[in-house]
C-alpha cells in the first residue's frame, strides 16, 4: 500500500520526548518557550504562542485581534471546516468567498467584492490551502485599503513562500497546525504568530485561563497550552522541515513531469509562489474521478478527497443562511484528488502512481 500520509519520526524525536518524561516537567514550560521562539524565527515573526491545535490557534488569533460577537470575517468557502468554525467560536459571522479554481486559494477579486458588500467587516481570514501560498501582494493591499485585520491560516503551509516571504509573516496574526499529517508535527498542536507585543500578551492570556500572575485571572481565558512533550517533538521536526519540504517538492516535480494524461490537471503554481505540497492535488476531468479512484484501490494507492463539500453546505452550516453560490468551489470539489507526496514516498512509488494515472481512459 502507498499511503496518502506517513509521519516521519526519527530517533531524535523519541529521545527528545524521553528527555522531557525523565525531567518530570511534562506540561507547558521551558521546552514550549524554546519551540515558540524557534518556530517564530523560522517563519519570520517576532512572537509565537503555542497552543493545543491549529483550530485553537485560529480562535486565539481572532480573539486576540478583538474579533467577537456581531463582527464579520471574510473567508474562503473551501477549506477544512476549522477555518470557519474558529470564526463562529468567537461569536463572529463568516462571510464566504469563492476560490480561484487554478490555485484552490481564496480569490482576491471575490475578497474585494465581499468587502465592498460588507463595509462593516472587521477581518479577513485567508487559507494557504494544500501548501499553496495565496497572492499576498494583492491580499495585503486589499486588507490595508479596507482597513481589516488579516489572519493567515497556515495549517498546511509550513515553509511556503510568497516572493521570498514565508507564509505566516504577512498578516496581523497567523495560525499553524502541527497535526500528524502536516509538513511537520508535534502530535497535536498549533501556534499563533504575530509581530505586535501587545497582541502576543493578549494571546498568552487567552491560552492560560486569562492568567499572567499565578491565580490572578485578568480575563476569561482557556486551557489551550501546548505540552513540553509536544514541543520537544516540534523542535526536532522543525530541524527537518526544510528537508521534508524538499522531498515533497521533488515528488511533486516527478508528478509534474510524469503525468501525461489529458484527463488530469496538475497543480498550477503562480510566479512568486513556493508551494510546499502538503497535498499534491490534481483535477480529474470529464467526471472520471471515481474511475481513477477504483484504479488506485485496485493497485494499493492511497488518495484523498479534500474537501468533498464547501463549508457553507456542511450540515452544521446549511441552515445558517450563508448561501450556495460558489461556482468555482463546486467545480473543483468534484474534480480534486490528492496523491501521495509526503517524504516517505519513494521515487519508484511515485512512478507507480504515475503509471496508473496515465492508464486512465486507455482501456
Amino acid at each position: 500500500m502507498i499511503p496518502i500520509a506517513r509521519p516521519q519520526m526519527s530517533r531524535a524525536e523519541k529521545d527528545a520526548v524521553m528527555a522531557v518524561l525523565d525531567s518530570g516537567m511534562i506540561a507547558c514550560g521551558r521546552i514550549v518557550t524554546e519551540f515558540e521562539n524557534a518556530f517564530a524565527e523560522y517563519a519570520g515573526a517576532a512572537y509565537g504562542v503555542a497552543t493545543t491545535s491549529g483550530t485553537t490557534a485560529l480562535e486565539v488569533a481572532l480573539r486576540a485581534l478583538g474579533i467577537g460577537a456581531g463582527d464579520k470575517v471574510v473567508t474562503t468557502a473551501w477549506s477544512f471546516i476549522a477555518s470557519a468554525n474558529s470564526i463562529l467560536y468567537t461569536g463572529a459571522t463568516p462571510v464566504f468567498v469563492d476560490i480561484d479554481e487554478r490555485t484552490f486559494d481564496i480569490d482576491p477579486d471575490r475578497i474585494e467584492a465581499a468587502l465592498e458588500a460588507n463595509p462593516d467587516a472587521k477581518a479577513l481570514l485567508i487559507v494557504h490551502l494544500f501548501g499553496q501560498p495565496c497572492d499576498m501582494d494583492r491580499i495585503c493591499a486589499i486588507a490595508k485599503r479596507y482597513g481589516v485585520k488579516l489572519i493567515e491560516d497556515c495549517a498546511q503551509a509550513h515553509g511556503a513562500e510568497w516572493r521570498g516571504g514565508k507564509a505566516g509573516s504577512f498578516g496581523d496574526a497567523a495560525a499553524f497546525s502541527f497535526y500528524p499529517t502536516k509538513n511537520m508535527t508535534t502530535g497535536e498542536g498549533g501556534i499563533v504568530l504575530m509581530n505586535d507585543e501587545g497582541l502576543e500578551r493578549k494571546a498568552r492570556l487567552l491560552i492560560n485561563h486569562g492568567m499572567e500572575k499565578r491565580y490572578i485571572h485578568d480575563e476569561i481565558g482557556y486551557n489551550y497550552r501546548m505540552t513540553n512533550i509536544a514541543a520537544a517533538i516540534g523542535l526536532e521536526q522543525l530541524k527537518r522541515l526544510d528537508g521534508f519540504n524538499a522531498a515533497r517538492r521533488k515528488n511533486a516535480a516527478l508528478y509534474d513531469s510524469g503525468i501525461a494524461n489529458p484527463l488530469i490537471g496538475t497543480p498550477f503554481v503562480p510566479p512568486g509562489a513556493k508551494h510546499v505540497y502538503h497535498q499534491y492535488t490534481v483535477k480529474v476531468m470529464d467526471g472520471r474521478r471515481d474511475e481513477l479512484i477504483a484504479l488506485f484501490e485496485r493497485n494499493g494507492i492511497g488518495y484523498g478527497i479534500f474537501y468533498p463539500y464547501s463549508i457553507p453546505e456542511q450540515p452544521a452550516y446549511r441552515d445558517r443562511g450563508f448561501g450556495t453560490d460558489w461556482p468555482k468551489t463546486d467545480l473543483v470539489k468534484s474534480q480534486a484528488l490528492s496523491l501521495p507526496v509526503h517524504p516517505g514516498v519513494t521515487e519508484d512509488e511515485v512512478g507507480t502512481v504515475i503509471d496508473v494515472i496515465n492508464s486512465l481512459g486507455s482501456l
